[in-house]
């Protein structure tokens, strides 16, 4: 069954958010995920959320998600964003 990704971020530090969107994508890739969105416009049309910018990432499992989240690669693309950016981050099974 397929899962979801999705973070709520408020970036605070733009240069160092940019490395940490350097190293997490190719980390994500490596896991078997792929974009679905990634910082895009959006609009609420109900209630409150956290954060400016939204991305969505999909996986084949949760299990894969949470392997990539866990993962070398993406702890160490993790260490830039700390301090770059207020995140909030979950993961969901799809449908």
């Amino acid at each position: 069954m397929p899962a979801y990704i999705i973070a709520m971020v408020d970036v605070t530090d733009l240069e160092k958010y940019k490395a940490y969107g350097a190293e997490a994508g190719p980390a994500m890739e490596k896991h078997g995920g792929k974009y679905l969105a990634r910082g895009g416009p959006f609009e609420i049309l109900e209630g409150g959320f956290p954060g400016k910018r939204f991305v969505v990432a999909q996986f084949e499992s949760v299990d894969k998600a949470k392997a990539f989240y866990h993962s070398a690669e993406y702890q160490g693309a993790r260490k830039h964003r700390i301090g770059a950016a207020d995140f909030n981050m979950v993961v969901v099974e799809g449908a």
